[in-house]
């Protein structure tokens, strides 16, 4: 009786993981002009929290169909905008 090898393991996981960031770099060069890829490459080195949450924000609006051409530097600066602002509590105090 053979036991599975972790590393075999490891090894597909791992490729699993490198097809899952082909698809996904391919998906934003479809979606993504050049100067935006470009921003988005550079908002990563600073906030790449930021660019994560971005970068699946634009993929999941791709899925859904809901983005018609290609998203522009500037649309991506408004879509950086929006994902920053602080999200704020609204607290009512009852009198």
């Amino acid at each position: 009786m053979s036991y599975p090898n972790q590393d075999d393991e490891n090894n597909t996981s791992q490729e699993k993981d490198s097809q899952l960031k082909a698809q996904k770099e391919m998906m934003l060069k479809q979606v993504l002009s050049s100067d935006a890829r470009l921003r988005l490459n550079n908002v990563r080195m600073v906030k790449p929290d930021l660019a994560d949450l971005v970068e699946n924000y634009i993929l999941n609006l791709n899925v859904q169909g809901k983005i018609s051409g290609q998203i522009s530097d500037d649309q991506l600066k408004q879509i950086l905008l929006s994902a920053q602002q602080p999200k704020r509590d609204f607290k009512f105090n009852r009198v």
